[in-house]
């Protein structure tokens, strides 16, 4: 098949914003990528997807759309296609140039156990209004047979690691709100699963103590000492022992009081940064075979606390970002939603056994048109 060209998004569970990011691919071999781009939440959006995010707690059907969720889903539908029709404006590009459009929406709620996953985000809208045809609700079919809906992005890391000339096996760290990663060992199917949280609870530690959005470069967690103790408290949870496939939602670990007042900021800055780190060295014993290389992606690239920790704590493996084996840790998850859309249109598989927990290898994604 012909390489198509498409655009893929990405709203994370840090709900920081919007990445898009256009490229080329037939949904085996990526041909070329495209430019990239980022339209941000401002406060009171964020503010509203932090209600959504609250009130998708008590939903027990995935088609409903309560008052705070409905409103949500018309932000989210209406900040990705702004984030698209910048990127094709700033780019000299017409609907033509466009095949599809990866929209995976905004996750509210995820429990696999209860067949239970929401993505707000109207598709059929945004197809209408870019003029493309949009892939969208890519979950869906996986919970429906019986996989855990997630992580998704497994068939796309190994695309891009067999680009690299790194000593197998290989695994991709990507660290978003949730962090999830992906063993890779040559041709063979991936293995992969959700991890533990990532940024989200040290995000929302910062933004409670101090009123940042984050921790940035992981200043605050350099300068503090992380709480061990508190750490393997949380590890405690039957999660961590689960063996892949598995995956979470964004506030399985919330705490009560994000604050967590008994800590200064950079001590819990450092403890939360330890807990993402540790939740990842769990999963190691539990994969075909150690990674002897680590490319980590996603906002947790950016602390640089949270990298040396996860240098230490997994050598005598390499750990690098994916800036720089030359990949876009900005654009990954992004470009990723780009290539799943292809893959959908084509009918091939998205998610797999060793990845979903899904019976076989499966397709997904609701196609719409304009």
């Amino acid at each position: 098949m012909r390489a198509l060209g498409a655009i893929g998004l990405m709203s994370g569970t840090s709900l920081d914003g919007v990445d898009v990011a256009l490229l080329r691919t037939d949904g085996e071999r990526i041909e070329h990528f495209g430019p990239s781009g980022y339209r941000p939440y401002g406060e009171a959006e964020r503010a509203l997807l932090r209600r959504a995010l609250q009130e998708a707690a008590t939903l027990s059907d995935r088609t409903t759309r309560p008052s705070i969720l409905a409103e949500a889903e018309a932000l989210v539908t209406r900040a990705h296609a702004e984030a698209v029709e910048s990127l094709m404006s700033a780019h000299r590009l017409s609907p033509q140039d466009i095949d599809v459009v990866g929209f995976p929406g905004q996750t509210v709620i995820h429990r696999p156990a209860q067949r239970l996953t929401v993505q707000i985000g109207d598709g059929r809208l945004l197809a209408q209004r870019l003029g493309i045809a949009v892939v969208y609700d890519f979950r869906a079919a996986d919970i429906a047979a019986g996989g855990e809906g997630a992580p998704l992005t497994p068939v796309f890391h190994r695309a891009m690691a067999q680009t690299l000339d790194r000593p197998p096996p290989l695994a991709v760290l990507n660290i978003g709100g949730v962090a999830n990663l992906t063993y890779v060992d040559r041709d063979r199917d991936p293995v992969a699963c959700d991890t533990g949280p990532g940024n989200a609870l040290i995000d929302d530690f910062m933004r409670a103590r101090t009123g940042a959005s984050c921790d940035v470069d992981g200043g605050a967690a350099a300068c503090g000492r992380p709480d061990h103790a508190f750490v393997a408290r949380l590890l405690a949870h039957p999660f961590f022992e689960r063996k892949p496939p598995k995956s979470l939602d964004r506030n399985t670990f919330a705490f009560p009081d994000p604050g967590l007042p008994q800590f200064s900021v950079p001590d819990g800055a450092a403890t939360l940064a330890a807990l993402t780190v540790e939740a990842v060295v769990r999963v190691v014993p539990h994969l075909p075979e150690t990674p002897r290389t680590w490319i980590v992606s996603g906002g947790g690239a950016r602390n640089r606390t949270l990298m040396r920790m996860l240098a230490q704590r997994l050598a005598p493996a390499t750990v690098e970002t994916a800036d720089q084996v030359g990949w876009s840790a900005a654009a990954f998850e992004a470009q990723a939603f780009a290539y799943l859309a292809v893959r959908a249109l084509c009918g091939l598989p998205i998610t797999f056994p060793g990845t979903s927990g899904a019976p076989r290898p499966l397709s997904g994604g609701v196609i719409v048109r304009p």
